[in-house]
């Protein structure tokens, strides 16, 4: 799946550029692929934030606990911080990319 992110009316959604056509607008729906989130120097999906706190530990990654309704991973040497809905039914793709944009190296977002 290729294409941009557009944020319109409030909304952030993938359109491609060819058509300018959103996936809802081609009558797909954003469930059509479910996305995983891979751990390449193992080539380990992610399957519980248990495990992905492992992970991200050892890239060097600490954990905030004061929000009550988020996860947070902080790391030192950066100014970036990686925040997740503690409700894992809420996590998505949009969050496995942010993960990806912060460990480009070392995790892929793929289709299953």
């Amino acid at each position: 799946m290729s294409g941009v992110w557009v944020f319109k009316d409030g909304v952030m959604r993938l359109e491609n550029p060819a058509t300018g056509l959103g996936e809802a607008d081609r009558g797909e729906s954003s469930n059509t692929r479910r996305k995983v989130l891979v751990y390449t120097p193992t080539n380990e999906v992610i399957a519980s934030y248990t495990l992905l706190e492992r992970r991200l530990a050892g890239l060097g990654w600490e954990r905030y606990y004061d929000k009550p309704n988020l996860i947070q991973f902080h790391k030192r040497s950066s100014n970036d911080l990686i925040s997740l809905p503690k409700d894992v039914s809420k996590f998505n793709s949009v969050y496995m990319f942010d993960i990806v944009l912060k460990n480009q190296s070392k995790f892929q977002v793929r289709d299953m």
